[in-house]
């Protein structure tokens, strides 16, 4: 049986279990939608990158390592810009933050760029995902909690973080490690989640269950993670800690988050600013050339708002 088939077979029978959970044992549905939720999904798209490679490191997280690549380590005679922070060998660091199901290599087509400006990139697979161990959830799952420990850890062994270029989920988690205290210079988000409250109703649409599963859902996750799901509120977030200056990247036609919610952290955000894509989806935003100029831009100071792409209003 082809694939594409068996997966239409059992995504119908997920959808009538639920649709039937709902109605006669909506706490076993809950359940299960909670193990689901933790799910880490399938990377997507080619795993071949566009940088070399860089060197490989693992760095510990508990009893557990996670897994990354750092470029541009060779020392310098002076820093791009001595007042920015600067990492191992005099270089200013960025650390790029993959999403939910994603990897390291996903934001390689930054990595040239900001090496040929002077700086050192660091990216890292987060528990549960591309090479590093599981976390505490086990092996394929994971949670924002265990995206932004891997950050902190990985920063502390690697120095100061002068930028941040976070993606989708990472961008909440970067946000979240961040209002823990991770002293950050610049920061990009491209496609972020502002609220994960409200992709409850969207993964439930998904899977067909209502409101029954859905509130036991949300309470099983705060349960899970020991907060409520407004601590990732990333809008809220900004009420509450640092802000350094922020660029967003979103595109319109994005179909796992919203670009309302880009819109919604840039008004809350200060010293933010929102660009917005078209055409280019969740993912190919990564490595689109304009985008990636105009990150690289933003992140070394070199000048930003030059590659054409449209301000949102």
């Amino acid at each position: 049986m082809p694939t594409s088939r068996l997966a239409v077979i059992q995504k119908s029978t997920i959808v009538r279990s639920f649709s039937l959970l709902e109605r006669v044992a909506p706490w076993l549905g809950a359940r299960w939608a909670e193990r689901l939720w933790f799910t880490v999904p399938r990377a997507r798209g080619q795993r071949d990158g566009q940088a070399g490679p860089g060197r490989p490191f693992r760095v510990q997280l508990a009893s557990r390592s996670v897994a990354g690549e750092v470029w541009g380590e060779e020392p310098v005679q002076e820093p791009p810009d001595p007042g920015r922070l600067a990492g191992r060998g005099g270089r200013p660091v960025v650390y790029l933050v993959h999403g939910w199901g994603g990897w390291r290599r996903q934001l390689d087509a930054f990595v040239g760029p900001l090496v040929e400006a002077g700086w050192r990139v660091v990216a890292f697979d987060a528990p549960g995902h591309g090479d590093s161990d599981p976390g505490p959830e086990g092996p394929g799952r994971s949670t924002i909690l265990e995206f932004a420990g891997a950050l902190a850890a990985v920063v502390t062994a690697h120095g100061q973080a002068a930028a941040v270029v976070a993606h989708s989920l990472g961008a909440t988690a970067a946000a979240f490690a961040m209002e823990g205290g991770l002293a950050v210079e610049r920061a990009v988000f491209l496609a972020p989640m502002a609220d994960p409250l409200p992709y409850t109703r969207t993964f439930a649409g998904r899977l067909g269950f209502g409101e029954r599963i859905r509130t036991r859902l949300v309470r099983r996750v705060e349960r899970r993670v020991g907060m409520p799901m407004s601590a990732f509120d990333v809008p809220a977030m900004s009420s509450r800690a640092a802000t350094p200056p922020l660029l967003l990247v979103h595109d319109r036609q994005d179909a796992e988050t919203g670009w309302s919610d880009s819109a919604a952290i840039a008004r809350s955000w200060p010293g933010s600013r929102l660009v917005t894509t078209a055409g280019l989806g969740h993912r190919r935003i990564l490595r689109a050339p304009a985008v990636v100029a105009e990150v690289a831009g933003f992140v070394t100071g070199a000048g930003a708002g030059q590659t054409g792409l449209r301000l949102a209003r």
